[in-house]
């Protein structure tokens, strides 16, 4: 069986670039934004880090402090996948969903009213 290292360096040599992986860093950096903000944020967070890694020559010093920056991010992240972000909300159609709730709400209301009302009825009889 390959370990992750014996991995790392193979793949490494596929593509032909000469580099240090800190296999346990992008695993926890992957972790957490798989658990923060989306499954697929996970490789692709990694991907992304190694793409800034590479455009900026990096040492890994600096790879450390980017992947601890993009970690905070990633705990701080407070949308749940899916949730659109703010400028992309439309408001009148959030209003309309409200309402037509609110409608629903008031209907489950009458309908637990009426329940309410045979049961004691029943009770009588």
């Amino acid at each position: 069986m390959v370990n992750l290292h014996d991995w790392i360096d193979e793949l490494c040599d596929l593509l032909d670039i000469d580099s240090e992986a800190d296999e346990s860093l992008l695993g926890d950096l992957a972790e957490v934004a798989h658990d923060n903000v989306h499954p697929a944020a996970g490789p692709v967070t990694a991907y992304l880090l190694g793409v800034a890694t590479g455009a900026n020559e990096s040492n890994p010093e600096a790879v450390e402090r980017m992947a601890a920056k993009v970690q905070a991010l990633a705990e701080a992240w407070d949308r749940p996948a899916g949730a659109a972000a703010a400028e992309d909300r439309d408001a009148e159609a959030d209003e309309e969903v409200a309402e037509e709730l609110t409608h629903l709400d008031e209907i489950d209301e009458e309908i637990d009213e009426d329940v309410d009302a045979e049961e004691e009825e029943d009770l009588l009889v």
